[in-house]
């Protein structure tokens, strides 16, 4: 596979953007036998243990440590967390323009779905954004939302809701339970509820029900047939697992892999001082199609990877820079690398020593173990159609047997 450099973005006059092909993972055009042979989810689970899950989701991100900036920059993943929120950010502002463009108007309503700590309240200050509603399942998170919230100013009111969205009707939690929305955003956090075909029909009526036609639900998750291709079960059928030093996906027995169900395919995710709990593949055709049922039709879907070599405006090639989403390689004077292993930069190593006169140049890329887990996700934008059938906001169903969609 060729190298990847992009010689307009510049991290300083003399550093340049490098991604190390073979640590990014490429895709077959084909769909995974595994996925399309089943059309059933998992249904020996009992509603307690769904419970359970949901408690653990809410657990471990309650428990996660608030962190200030300085201790966020000892962080072995600081610069792949940067590279998330880079993404986010100009996902979030590519679409509020879109939906500035095609309203003619100012003053628009956002639900940031997972909001977690309040982490992308910042990034809505980028467009005409005149209210937000924030929806978390950890109590905690909110609070500390509401928190950094309340500590900087804001150009938009906000709201705050601890409430598991795929499983209540958000909605009847609203200030003003007639609130039309123009943007949804749910950033790393749609695949939770795709534990059962009922969690992801509530996620989605909450979504569409509120949106106003012409509306945008934007978000990121895992690419579910990449996760399935790294774990090259034709080479290894007995494995489960696979990872690195920074991150690691592991299936449980209990997930099936030989009939992969679209609904249920619980694995553990560890990423290194940030997620340790259980998540769900999302297979996206299943997405897409359930989705088109609430009024959501499919505008967009890229991988991390192809986002990142797309051409950014001026203001994004900026941002890179300014949130230092890239280490210098090699390190300046009296500054270390972020990771120790040798093995971690080889593929900036091998591209600096393929340019000539590259004495004094400093390229700018992130560990291999870095780019390998930031390139298990994609984004996605979806539009609510304009002919909206009504959507309701119907609460879920026990799954009762084998599910099609």
């Amino acid at each position: 596979m060729a190298e990847y450099v992009s010689e307009s973005v510049q991290l300083t006059n003399e550093i340049q953007l490098h991604i190390p092909e073979e640590g990014i993972s490429a895709l077959s055009n084909e769909l995974l036998d595994s996925f399309e042979n089943s059309n059933m989810e998992v249904t020996d689970k009992k509603v307690e243990q769904s419970e359970s899950c949901a408690k653990v989701v809410a657990a471990h991100y309650n428990n996660i440590e608030e962190k200030g900036v300085e201790d966020r920059k000892d962080s072995r993943i600081f610069h792949m967390r940067n590279l998330n929120n880079w993404i986010k950010s100009r996902l979030i502002a590519k679409v509020l323009r879109r939906i500035a463009n095609e309203k003619k108007q100012r003053g628009f309503n956002v639900l940031d779905l997972g909001c977690g700590k309040g982490g992308d309240l910042l990034k809505f200050q980028k467009g005409p954004v005149n209210h937000v509603v924030c929806a978390d399942i950890a109590e905690v998170s909110v609070d500390q939302c509401k928190k950094r919230y309340n500590e900087h100013q804001h150009k938009f009111s906000a709201e705050f809701i601890t409430a598991d969205c795929s499983k209540v009707n958000l909605k009847s939690k609203f200030d003003n339970p007639d609130l039309k929305l123009d943007l949804v955003s749910c950033q790393f956090a749609f695949h939770y509820s795709f534990e059962s075909l009922p969690q992801a029909e509530q996620m989605l009526a909450n979504i569409s029900s509120n949106l106003q036609p012409g509306g945008y639900f934007i978000g990121t998750t895992t690419d579910a047939f990449d996760i399935i291709r790294r774990l090259d079960r034709e080479t290894n059928p007995g494995n489960r697992k696979f990872g690195n030093e920074v991150f690691s996906v592991e299936f449980p027995e209990s997930t099936s892999l030989e009939k992969v169900p679209l609904f249920g395919a619980k694995y553990n995710f560890h990423l290194e001082g940030a997620v340790d709990c259980p998540e769900f593949l999302v297979h996206f055709p299943t997405f897409q199609k359930l989705a088109l049922r609430y009024g959501l039709k499919l505008i967009e879907k890229t991988r991390f990877e192809d986002f990142v070599k797309e051409e950014p405006d001026f203001e994004f090639k900026n941002l890179l820079v300014r949130m230092k989403v890239y280490e210098a390689y090699p390190p300046y004077p009296g500054k270390e690398l972020v990771s120790k292993i040798p093995s971690d930069y080889v593929h900036a190593q091998d591209y600096l020593g393929s340019l000539p006169n590259s004495k004094d140049l400093k390229i700018g890329t992130l560990t291999k173990a870095e780019w390998e887990a930031a390139s298990l996700y994609l984004l996605f934008i979806f539009q609510k159609e304009d002919n909206q059938r009504n959507v309701d906001t119907k609460l879920p169903r026990e799954a009762d047997g084998q599910q099609t969609v």
